[in-house]
């Protein structure tokens, strides 16, 4: 494996992902469908770039912007919600941004919430005054409360948040919410959103210049290209050309219609790039319209 060098002239990217959790499987599979493939180590914290000069580092999702800090690594793929806490924890200590925020990608949804307990009537943020929070993420919480005025006491916690009413060792908890069965089953009910969180790319402030400038155009280059198409579906019908207009207000999420070559009883063919999904309500009423012969495709990889 090669040795590690921070802050140093490279010509290789190093992207940090998640070893185990709930992105680390998705980061991978969204790399992989940007076309890079790797070798892993034996101890399965480093896998070397075979298809392209990036690299990959398995590290926990909380180490991953002080790497990016460091130039240990270029970029990483974490939870927005790691990042922003961090990115507050260093502005607390008085430290200049060290990383920011350069795609949403689109998985690994969830939001920071605060959660009361059921019994409890929601006012708004002025009740929260005096009141104790518990949380894992108090640097998220304590820029909330300041914007707001309201002075709150943060208990930090780094797991079981949601008991923390029970034990008496908090009022309430700001913590990550999916589904909410877990605030269910703790009596408690989310009232206020903090942050809408997602998986992000993240990167350093500045950019890069040596051989990671282009390598890293690239990267983001194809992955827009995945990501856009993640939902895309290729459509494909025949129609008369008086029913085009009709047609085309159907398509609101589509790409203009583009006209193929050759004609047929039925008229015209035609083509669009649909980029949200195509329910059969929409078909239904796109044959109402004039459409025939209506073909869904799905759309691999595209370099337009």
């Amino acid at each position: 494996m090669p040795a590690i060098v921070a802050n140093a002239t490279r010509d290789r990217l190093r992207i940090a992902i998640q070893k185990s959790g709930r992105l680390a499987e998705p980061a991978r599979s969204l790399l992989a469908a940007c076309g890079l493939s790797w070798r892993e180590s034996r101890d399965r914290l480093f896998c070397y770039g075979e298809s392209l000069p990036v690299d990959l580092l398995l590290v926990r999702d909380d180490d991953i912007p002080g790497l990016i800090a460091d130039g240990v690594c270029d970029y990483g793929i974490v939870g927005r919600n790691e990042l922003d806490e961090q990115a507050n924890a260093r502005l607390e200590l008085g430290l200049a941004p060290a990383y920011r925020e350069v795609r949403a990608l689109g998985f690994g949804g969830c939001r920071l919430m605060l959660a009361i307990p059921e019994t409890w009537e929601w006012e708004g943020a002025q009740q929260l005054q005096g009141l104790r929070i518990a949380t894992s993420y108090p640097a998220i919480l304590r820029q909330w409360l300041g914007a707001r005025g309201v002075d709150a006491a943060v208990v930090e916690l780094s797991g079981s948040v949601e008991i923390a009413p029970k034990l008496g060792t908090a009022d309430l908890i700001c913590d990550l919410v999916s589904s909410g069965a877990t605030l269910r089953a703790n009596q408690l009910k989310p009232v206020e959103t903090l942050l809408e969180s997602q998986a992000v790319l993240a990167g350093p402030v500045h950019g890069f210049n040596d051989a990671r400038a282009d390598l890293s155009a690239m990267l983001l280059r194809r992955m827009d290209g995945v990501l856009k198409l993640k939902d895309s579906k290729l459509l494909m019908f025949r129609a008369a050309p008086d029913t085009v207009p009709a047609l085309t207000r159907l398509l609101v999420d589509a790409e203009p219609l583009v006209q193929l070559p050759g004609e047929h009883a039925e008229g015209i063919s035609l083509q669009t790039m649909c980029h949200t999904a195509i329910s059969w309500q929409q078909l239904e009423e796109l044959e109402r319209a004039g459409a025939r012969g209506l073909m869904v495709l799905s759309v691999e990889r595209s370099l337009a």
